[in-house]
């Protein structure tokens, strides 16, 4: 028989991308979709976006990050997992708050891309004006 752990569970969105993060307590092994962050994440950028909330409240060793993403691309998608990371911390220890809070991480990035309108080429495009 195992032994009980405890799951905090925490829900990021960016534009159109939403990731369901895990923290389990652990040895810092980070999974995206069942791939390492490295690999799913191509660019070393974007997987320390993602894991910029643990490195902020410095607990990078402590938690398991288990994260199932779905849309947008992999910049939002990074935003999204450090979203879910950061709730789930709160979760976790609610004294936590200020800290993320002052490094940004639980505001939500609120732009999504605008609609295209009719009688134009795109959102903000006009088709070229002729006078005759």
């Amino acid at each position: 028989m195992s032994a009980v752990t405890t799951v905090y569970l925490g829900t990021g969105r960016r534009k159109t991308s939403t990731a369901r993060v895990r923290l389990i307590a652990g040895s810092g092994k980070y999974l995206a979709n069942d791939l390492s962050f490295d690999a799913y994440f191509k660019h070393d950028n974007f997987a320390r976006r993602a894991a910029a909330p643990l490195t902020t409240v410095d607990s990078k060793d402590k938690f398991d990050v288990i994260a199932n993403i779905a849309g947008g691309g992999t910049s939002a998608q990074a935003g999204a997992v450090a979203h879910g990371i950061a709730r789930a911390l709160l979760k976790f220890n609610a004294e936590l708050r200020v800290t993320l809070k002052k490094a940004g991480h639980l505001t939500r990035d609120p732009r999504e891309k605008e609609r295209k309108k009719p009688g134009q080429p795109g959102a903000r495009k006009r088709f070229q004006f002729s006078k005759r």
